[in-house]
């Protein structure tokens, strides 16, 4: 008994031991019910807080009142995240957590490319949109302009379908009447300006900025009237590293729509019904085909590329390069792109890491084919719905159905196989750049660039080939090849200072030099082969050719020489200047006028920095910019358009040689007139614009106008042969304004622990206007242009340039319905402009302005939802208030074409008349409403994060870009060309069909 309370005795200390460490191991365990309120710095209450206990689903979010409850073990973490703050950990000691949040400055102090340099976006005085990669439109694209449709307040572009297509862009409106590069953005890649973007692929961008007003662009002074987009591509890392990245897709297209022609059941029956008789003649009477020929020509285009990216280094050295390829199937057989791009880069540093070097070459291969896209019914995309139902593809030899009593008919699965167009694209681009710190604050750049880009140009008609030019030569190939050199050198001086903690002081001062040695090629012609086995890989196996038939092009060596400078002050990053000016130096323009200035100065006040707004809890952000500059337009010109320029006219004379034999000797005549007078297109810009931020900057955006306008438009006038040698002469007469309202709004509507929706809104207005197209020497009441092409009305343009009006003026006939005889009739005006009636005939005093090609309003929407690892993005983009002529319709409801043997849309039956000859006369019957909203990108993606210890992050996604369009629009796809000069009509020799897209990709790294 003794020795049993003994032993109790013992074991009492070590059962109260383990007790005790039960109970705290217990508690130490336990769920904490851990509530707190989360404030901001100035103590308002932060409504949606996500709460999340770290490495864990386990989370809420804060109320009304900033207030939160949750359970969770003591000594685990608690994340605070909220948009517009920074993120905040909190190791969890008790029950009650409060949580002060400092607001995310990041946006503020993101960097922002301007030219020559970057700045934190706080300090930006002029009107600049970034956008990031991961925000990019995702889709089968050939070049990042496309990417950027619908992302960027007045930027307007109209994307194609075409594998070898490009985009039309344009940035505030129109400001020249010369097409092409000169309409165009200038593009700036990691700092090189005129850089081909056919040597970036999608994959290697980092983000791109547009410089979207004439205070940001006047820094590239005579090439950036058009704006600027500025290109910054993927680098090496520096965190001792070396990763592998890959992303890849593979993509289908279906054609989003086809034109309703007539069937051969319909077509017989219109026939009959209308006692049409010589359709008989252009077809097998007892045995009609019912062929249809878009099922023939289209297809379903398969597209596929993949890009792998390697990148790493250190503080001292870092390294990237990648390797892309694209291979892309149009849905009209025979059209096909394929592309190679390949970068590298590496950077380090020296003398005590003073001195930064940077090498990088970029190369690209490209190959496009298609199918004869020409006039007068040469073209695939036009032959696909002229071409007779009622006739077989081929014949019983085999041979390509033909009918040679037809004008202008082209069997078009004969041009697809007998006639191709192929190019060859090979770009190789150097650089070297050089930055020395050479005092703090205080460093020197030296850019070096060598581009070369060549073309070669193939094209083969077989001696099956139906094309009337080359039928009877039993073969033809042409081969020719272009080349193109761009040499450029630039250095300048950045210096940055701040005084007293207040005054910041930047100072930029530069020189260039470029020579572009552009247009050097030849060619030649030859015909009449064995046989088609080597098309134009062997031209010496032709029997003949002609030496009309060599191809020759002209050197054109261009130099420009400019001195820059910017310099930038900001106080306490309220009060902001900025003021630029360049001087260029061209050898493109009159000896009388080489040189030109353009300046720029913009100022920016940060009203939230000010002490009377410190303690308001509206605006998160406020500024308001103002801004005004002069930038020129040079792009587009060869070195010969203000000399005299002498050649070949195409014509040939005899001369008798001392031997009496006769040779046959060129014609040289005048090609072009001097102007030593001639000088640049100018554009002046004065922007205005205010940025916003409310509700802790969940809801921001930009509100802006713009003024824009251009003075000396370079354009040809028709001068006297008897005062000048040639009957054109290149000179400075119009001018142009776009003035504009653009509105950016940024918002994050929903933001739950799991959830969150954030939108941006694009919307932008531009009224374009042609001012003047006459001066004292040069004189011309207006240009007609865009002429449809129908047969039996040549030369009726419908568009017209004149003062008062904008690029893209429709100025057509007024359809006025039928006469008693069942003809269309239209509007009949006298000379003073006075309606008297209707008429059959109308000539030109009939015509009146009917409504315009620019769009009123273009819009684009984005939206990105996230729930947990899911994303889906819809993207939605369009145009309100802008014309289309659809020159397409107007063609194929010619009644005439039926009796000629082609085909006509299937309204011909319901909707024309078979005794109307007037019934295709271009006139404003067929001019329609533009407008559309498409739900242009869907995108579904799931995020798997870190996968073991070798997949850093993997990423799958399925997009449908084209999901859905409404509008009104009777023709194949209201997104038609917006450039040059002859906007909003949809050809139907070149008009592409429009195409949906599904695409299923992976991003992954190792």
């Amino acid at each position: 008994m003794c020795k049993v309370q003994l032993k109790n005795a013992r074991l009492r200390p070590f059962v109260l031991f383990m007790a005790l460490f039960l109970m705290n191991v217990s508690w130490a365990f336990a769920q904490l019910t851990v509530t707190g309120r989360v404030q901001s710095k100035s103590g308002e209450p932060l409504i949606g807080v996500n709460v999340v206990e770290k490495g864990t689903t386990n989370g809420t979010v804060t109320d009304l009142d900033g207030n939160y409850s949750l359970q969770v073990a003591k000594g685990k973490t608690l994340v605070f995240s909220y948009i517009g703050f920074l993120t905040q950990e909190n190791i969890v000691k008790g029950p009650r957590i409060n949580v002060t949040l400092l607001e995310d400055t990041e946006t503020l102090d993101e960097v922002v490319v301007i030219g020559y340099g970057s700045m934190q976006r706080k300090d930006v005085t002029s009107s600049i949109t970034t956008v990031k990669a991961e925000d990019l439109n995702v889709g089968v694209v050939t070049t990042p302009a496309q990417m950027l449709q619908g992302k960027v307040p007045g930027l307007t572009i109209a994307n194609t379908s075409d594998p070898n297509g490009s985009a039309s862009i344009s940035l505030r409106g129109a400001s020249s009447l010369r097409t092409g590069e000169a309409m165009e953005p200038y593009y700036v890649v990691d700092g090189v300006p005129g850089v081909s973007i056919s040597l970036v692929a999608p994959e290697d961008i980092e983000s791109i900025d547009v410089l979207r007003d004439a205070s940001a662009t006047a820094i590239y002074g005579s090439k950036a009237a058009n704006g600027v987009i500025i290109i910054t591509t993927k680098k090496g890392k520096k965190d001792g590293r070396t990763s592998v990245s890959y992303s890849g897709y593979v993509a289908w297209d279906r054609t989003l729509k086809t034109l309703d022609m007539m069937t051969a059941d319909e077509l017989l029956d219109y026939a009959e019904a209308n006692n049409i008789v010589q359709l008989k003649d252009y077809y097998d009477v007892n045995n009609p085909a019912n062929t249809n020929w878009q099922d023939e020509v289209l297809r379903t285009g398969f597209s596929h590329n993949h890009n792998v990216s390697i990148n790493g280094g250190n503080e001292k050295t870092n390294y990237s390069a990648s390797l892309n390829f694209q291979d892309r199937e149009g849905v009209v057989r025979g059209t096909s792109m394929d592309r190679l791009n390949a970068r590298t880069f590496v950077q380090t540093k020296a003398l005590n890491n003073r001195l930064e070097l940077a090498l990088s070459l970029n190369a690209s291969v490209r190959n496009s084919s298609t199918g004869p896209t020409d006039i007068q019914g040469r073209s695939v995309l036009d032959a696909m719905y002229y071409y007779n139902p009622l006739v077989p593809t081929k014949n019983a030899d085999g041979t390509w159905y033909r009918n040679l009593n037809i004008s202008q008919n082209y069997n078009p699965l004969s041009m697809i196989n007998e006639d191709r167009y192929d190019t060859k694209e090979k770009l190789l681009q150097g650089t070297a750049q050089a930055t020395l710190h050479i005092i703090d604050g205080l460093d020197w750049n030296l850019n070096l660039s060598y581009q070369n880009q060549q073309y070669i140009y193939n094209t083969y008609n077989t001696s099956q080939t139906q094309l009337p030019s080359v039928v009877s030569k039993h073969g033809q190939a042409d081969r020719s090849t272009l080349e193109n050199i761009r040499k450029q050198m630039e250095t300048y001086l950045n210096w940055n200072h701040t005084f007293a903690d207040a005054h910041k002081v930047g100072i930029m001062l530069g020189y260039s030099w470029e020579q572009a040695d552009n247009n050097d090629g030849f060619g030649l012609r030859a015909y009449n082969f064995y046989n088609d086995d080597l098309t134009y890989h062997n031209m010496g196996l032709a029997n003949n050719m002609d030496i009309s038939d060599i191809i020759s092009n002209t050197l054109s060596t261009l130099r420009m020489i400019s001195f820059y400078g910017r310099v930038n002050y900001s106080y306490k990053s309220r009060y902001l200047l900025q003021a630029t000016v360049r001087r260029d130096g061209s050898s493109a323009f009159g000896e009388n006028n080489r040189w030109a200035t353009f300046p720029s100065v913009s100022a920016a006040w940060r009203i939230t920095e000010e002490q009377f707004m410190k303690n308001q809890h509206v605006f998160d952000d406020l500024k308001l910019r103002v801004g005004y500059g002069v930038s020129g337009n040079s792009l587009g010109f060869d070195a010969f358009i203000s000399r005299p320029l002498y050649g070949a006219t195409g014509t040939w004379f005899d001369s008798v040689n001392a031997d009496g034999s006769i040779s046959k000797y060129r014609t040289l005549g005048a090609l072009r007139n001097a102007n030593p007078d001639l000088k640049w297109e100018s554009t002046s810009m004065f922007n205005i614009g205010i940025d916003f931020g409310f509700l802790h900057n969940r809801l921001s955006g930009t509100i802006e106008y713009y003024d824009k306008r251009t003075k000396d438009l370079i354009y040809d006038y028709q001068v006297s042969t008897n005062r000048y040698p040639y009957g054109t002469m290149t000179a400075n007469v119009g001018s142009i304004s776009n003035k504009g309202i653009e509105v950016t709004i940024n918002a994050i509507p929903v933001q739950t622990h799991n959830f969150t929706w954030s939108t941006t809104l694009n919307l932008s207005h531009n009224k374009n206007m042609v001012d003047k197209l006459t001066n004292a020497s040069y004189s011309v009441a207006y240009f007609n242009m865009a002429d449809p092409d129908v047969g039996g009305f040549p030369g009726e343009e419908v568009q017209r340039i004149m003062e008062g009006s904008p690029i893209g003026q429709f100025y057509t006939y007024e359809w006025a319905g039928y006469n008693e005889n069942g003809v269309s009739v239209f509007n009949d005006y006298d000379a003073d402009g006075n309606l008297i009636g209707t008429t059959d005939a109308p000539t030109d005093e009939d015509r009146r302005k009917t409504g315009s090609a620019q769009p009123k309003l273009t819009y684009g929407w984005n939206n990105d939802f996230t729930w947990k690892n899911w994303t889906l993005t819809a993207f939605f983009q369009g145009v309100a208030g802008n014309k289309i002529y659809n020159a397409t319709r107007n063609y194929y409801n010619n009644v005439g074409l039926v009796a000629a043997g082609k085909n006509v849309l299937s309204e011909v039956a319901t909707e024309q008349r078979f005794v109307d000859s007037n019934a295709h006369r271009p006139s404003d019957r067929y001019l329609e409403n533009g407008s559309y909203l498409r739900l242009a990108t869907l995108t579904l993606g799931y995020n798997f994060g870190k996968l073991g210890n070798w997949v850093n992050n993997l990423r799958i996604y399925a997009t449908c870009n084209n999901v859905f369009t409404i509008t009104g629009y009777k023709g194949l796809d209201p997104e038609v060309y917006l450039g040059g000069l002859t906007p909003g009509v949809d050809w139907r020799q070149t008009q592409y069909p429009r195409t949906r897209t599904f695409m299923v990709g992976v991003n992954v790294n190792f």
